[in-house]
C-alpha cells in the first residue's frame, strides 16, 4: 500500500467541521435577515448543490456548487474573475468543482468537492463589503461548504469572508490559519513533474531538461522558482508580459508570449495560469513531450486528453499533479490543527499518485485523464460503500 493509500484524515473539533459522511443529504435555507440578498437554487444534475447569489447592495454576483461530499466537506477555493456571462461562470465552477471531487479523492484528504465563483474585475472590483457579502453567503451553506483562495483572491480577501463566516481556509500563520496555499501547490507540481520526468526520460531530475510555463501568478512564479533552482532551463509566459520580464530577470529565465509560449520547443510544456488551453487549435502546434502544469481544467474537452494520447503527449491530469493547495488547506482541519511538517508530508504523496496513474494508464491502455479518473472514482466507490 503506498503511502498516500495510508492517509487518514481525523477532523478537530476546535474548528467544528462536520463529519459530512455522517450527515443527511440536506441544505439549510438562508436566513433572509442576515442580508439583503438574493438566493436562487440552480438543479443540476450530478451536484448536490448550486446556487447563485446576486446582492444589490455591495454588487456581489457569485455562484457556489457543492458536487459532492462522500468523502467529507466540499473544499474548494473561491476565483474571482471577469465572466463575460452568467452562463460562463457557471461553466466554470461546475467544471471546478467537479475537480475538486477528484482531486481530493486522488489526494486522499478526506474531503469532498465544491467551488465558488465571483463575477468581477479582480482589479478593481473588490471591496470590503463584497467580501462580507460573500462570507454571508458561504455562511448559508454552513458547512457543506469550505472556501479557500484561488485566482483573482488572496489571503487578505478571505480574512474579510472570515468576519462574516467560519467556513474559511488558508488564513495567514497570524490568524491561525497555513497561509498562503500558492507555494504548497506548485511544490506539488513540482513534486509531480518529477515522476512525469521519470516516465517520459527515465530520470527524475528537472536539471537539464527545458520547461515552459505559461502563467506566472502567485503558483506559476514559486513552480518557476523552484525549476530554476533544480537546475532547469526555464521559458516564462504570462498575460501581464511585465510580470513575466520581472520574474525572468529575477530568476533567469526566457522570456515568451503568452500564446506563444504554448508552442516553444521543450521537454515539458506547464500550463498555470487558466483552463481550456489544450483543445483542437493548439495540440497539432504543441513542440514537447509532456504537459504538466498548476492550472485547473487544461483539457478544453476531454477528447483532447485522447488526442495527446495519440500524439504520444505525456499529460499529467491537472487535479492529480495540482493537487498540493488542497493538501496544505486540509491539514488545517487535522486533529491538533495545522503543522507544516506533516502537509510537507501528504504533498510529497503526489509523486506516488502521478505514478499510480500512469500505472493504471499503461495496463488498461487507456488515457492518462481516463486513468485518473477511474482512480478516483474507485475511492469515492470505497466510500459510499464504507457508509453502508
Amino acid at each position: 500500500m503506498s503511502r498516500a493509500a495510508r492517509l487518514d484524515f481525523c477532523w478537530s473539533s476546535k474548528t467544528d467541521v462536520p463529519d459530512a459522511r455522517s450527515q443527511p443529504r440536506h441544505f439549510p435555507r438562508f436566513n433572509d435577515c442576515q442580508h439583503n440578498m438574493q438566493i436562487t437554487e440552480i438543479p443540476m444534475k450530478g451536484y448536490e448543490r448550486v446556487a447563485k447569489a446576486h446582492d444589490p447592495e455591495t454588487g456581489l454576483r457569485a455562484i457556489v456548487a457543492i458536487h459532492d461530499r462522500t468523502l467529507g466537506p466540499a473544499l474548494g477555493g473561491m476565483r474571482m474573475w471577469n465572466y463575460s456571462t452568467d452562463d460562463e461562470a457557471l461553466t466554470d465552477v461546475l467544471r471546478l468543482a467537479r475537480g475538486m471531487t477528484y482531486k481530493s479523492a486522488v489526494a486522499r484528504t478526506g474531503l469532498g468537492g465544491g467551488k465558488s465563483v465571483v463575477i468581477g474585475d479582480a482589479r478593481s472590483q473588490k471591496s470590503p463589503a463584497l467580501f462580507h457579502a460573500m462570507g454571508n453567503f458561504i455562511d448559508s451553506f454552513q458547512g457543506a461548504y469550505i472556501t479557500a483562495e484561488d485566482v483573482g483572491t488572496s489571503v487578505a480577501d478571505l480574512k474579510l469572508v472570515r468576519e462574516s463566516t467560519k467556513w474559511v481556509t488558508g488564513l495567514s500563520r497570524d490568524d491561525g490559519g497555513s497561509g498562503n496555499p500558492s507555494p504548497y501547490t506548485a511544490l506539488g507540481c513540482f513534486v509531480g513533474l518529477r515522476a512525469v520526468l521519470e516516465r517520459v526520460f527515465g530520470n527524475a531530475s528537472p536539471a537539464g531538461r527545458t520547461i515552459a510555463i505559461q502563467g506566472v501568478g502567485a503558483v506559476g512564479s514559486s513552480f518557476a522558482e523552484m525549476l530554476v533552482k533544480a537546475g532547469a532551463n526555464v521559458i516564462v509566459g504570462d498575460l501581464y508580459q511585465e510580470r513575466a520580464e520581472s520574474l525572468a530577470r529575477k530568476i533567469g529565465a526566457r522570456v515568451s508570449s503568452m500564446n506563444r509560449i504554448l508552442f516553444e520547443d521543450c521537454d515539458v510544456l506547464s500550463p498555470c495560469a487558466l483552463g481550456g488551453i489544450m483543445n483542437d487549435s493548439t495540440i497539432p502546434q504543441l513542440r514537447c513531450r509532456a504537459v504538466a502544469g498548476c492550472a485547473n481544467n487544461q483539457l478544453l474537452e476531454p477528447v483532447h486528453g485522447d488526442l495527446l494520447h495519440s500524439k504520444g503527449i505525456l499529460y499529467a491530469p491537472d487535479y492529480v499533479i495540482n493537487a498540493g493547495g488542497i493538501i496544505n488547506v486540509g491539514c488545517e482541519l487535522l486533529k491538533g490543527g495545522y503543522d507544516e511538517a506533516s502537509a510537507l508530508k501528504r504533498i510529497d504523496s503526489i509523486y506516488d499518485a502521478m505514478k499510480q496513474v500512469f500505472h493504471i494508464s499503461e495496463t488498461e491502455k487507456i488515457p492518462t485523464y481516463k486513468a485518473a479518473d477511474l482512480l478516483a472514482e474507485k475511492i469515492l466507490k470505497n466510500g459510499t460503500a464504507s457508509k453502508h
